[in-house]
């Protein structure tokens, strides 16, 4: 660890986590700061920041240290006057992700990370779960990862009406058809820059190529259950002021809405990513809308 940034890294689980203390990220991050979260986020996934007073201006400028900030979403509306800046409002439909998801998998190029700070927190509740996707890759008994090495899957916006009442709120959410955006991604992607492997799931996977509906439903499942083993994740319980930083190309998350009632408000800016390759080289398909050369977070 270099002795003149002087950050501490102290894992939050043998495997996920960390939060990194001797920073001021407000103050600004230096290049040597930047590569040492860098280095840490590869390797724990997720990091977190306490007792930080983040602004809007801060929060962008930390986030883009460490790539291209994206528009905030690409069908939810942005803060008013922050078209990179999204307002997660628990009290909202849409501002609760409370859902396996590894972030807008339905772009052909799902961010590289996120950014999310606390502003507003439930006096009891409202924590945020980390699975490790790699692990969960790592776990798989041969004959699983040898399926899923193969296999790839549909992800898309659109959610049928066969979810009905047992859809989480975020899944019940109308949605135009013109909004509608999917790609075919691997099951297994490679990390662009530690080239391991992991397995590309949650919530917007619909349908695994070649398979029927009820056959992909069970194998997505049934791999699932690897990514959210609790030994493959990390809980964080936020309080004000925390910053979070994860990598979204080897984990999946979600927002526990345990607070109904109270008041829970993040905010999170995301990071352009790269295309996802398969382990063959392969790349991701987009299948609707066509891929447009001036789309910023594809």
């Amino acid at each position: 660890m270099s002795t003149l940034t002087r950050l501490s890294v102290t894992p939050v689980t043998a495997k996920l986590g960390a939060v990194i203390s001797g920073i001021d990220l407000e103050q600004g991050v230096s290049d040597e700061q930047a590569a040492e979260i860098r280095a840490a986020l590869l390797v724990r996934r997720v990091v977190f920041f306490r007792d930080q007073h983040l602004g809007r201006d801060g929060h962008e400028a930390f986030a883009a240290k460490f790539g291209t900030v994206t528009r905030a979403h690409p069908v939810l509306p942005s803060v008013a006057d922050r078209p990179n800046v999204l307002e997660l409002d628990g009290t909202k439909a849409s501002g609760r992700a409370d859902n396996w998801h590894t972030d807008v998998t339905y772009l052909q190029r799902p961010p590289l990370g996120a950014v999310l700070r606390a502003v507003t927190l439930p006096a009891h509740g409202g924590d945020t779960v980390w699975a490790d996707t790699a692990g969960a890759y790592a776990d798989l008994p041969d004959p699983l990862r040898a399926l899923a090495d193969v296999s790839w899957a549909v992800h898309t916006n659109m959610f049928d009406d066969v979810r009905g009442a047992g859809a989480t709120a975020y899944e019940r959410l109308p949605m135009a058809e013109e909004a509608r955006i999917e790609t075919e991604h691997p099951l297994v992607r490679v990390h662009p820059e530690t080239g391991e492997r992991s397995l590309l799931l949650g919530v917007f996977a619909r349908r695994i190529v070649g398979l029927s509906t009820a056959q992909s439903a069970a194998v997505l499942a049934l791999l699932q259950e690897y990514v959210v083993r609790p030994e493959n994740c990390v809980r964080w319980s936020w309080r004000p002021g925390d910053v979070a930083f994860w990598d979204n190309r080897a984990t999946q998350h979600y927002a526990v809405y345990d607070y109904a009632g109270h008041a829970r408000s993040m905010e999170r800016i995301t990071l352009a990513g790269d295309v996802s390759v398969s382990i063959d080289g392969r790349t991701s398909v987009p299948r609707w809308p066509p891929p447009s050369p001036s789309d910023s977070l594809g």
